[in-house]
């Protein structure tokens, strides 16, 4: 359901898309809608939106956004990024309300896994 002036999609720039979709379909599980060579849309990783190609990374030591998805065993998810060719760019540390990591996808984007 659209929601009025809520955040309502979201998109990232990958310079793979084939990689893009199989390791976040390996990773998590999420399914893609092909748009043509240069874009996929996220079918199902919990908020709509999708990947451009690009040459371009998104990392927070750019000024970047960090998206961070939940995961009920953090350390489960960490190996099964690894497994699927991410890179673990912070291990597991505590924060006040949990813990979390950081890592890359094979693109070279940022992102963040936490856990109560």
């Amino acid at each position: 359901m659209n929601k009025h002036e809520k955040i309502n999609y979201v998109e990232f720039p990958s310079k793979n898309l084939e990689i893009t979709k199989k390791f976040f379909g390996d990773t998590f599980g999420w399914s893609f809608v092909d748009y043509g060579p240069e874009y996929i849309a996220i079918v199902d990783g919990g908020m709509d939106g999708g990947f451009y190609k690009s040459d371009l990374t998104s990392t927070t030591d750019k000024g970047s956004v960090l998206v961070v998805l939940y995961s009920e065993e953090l350390e489960a998810t960490q190996l099964k990024i690894i497994a699927a060719g991410g890179t673990i760019t912070k291990p597991i540390f505590s924060f006040p309300g949990g813990r979390r990591f950081h890592f890359a996808d094979p693109n070279g984007n940022e992102y963040a896994v936490w856990s109560e």
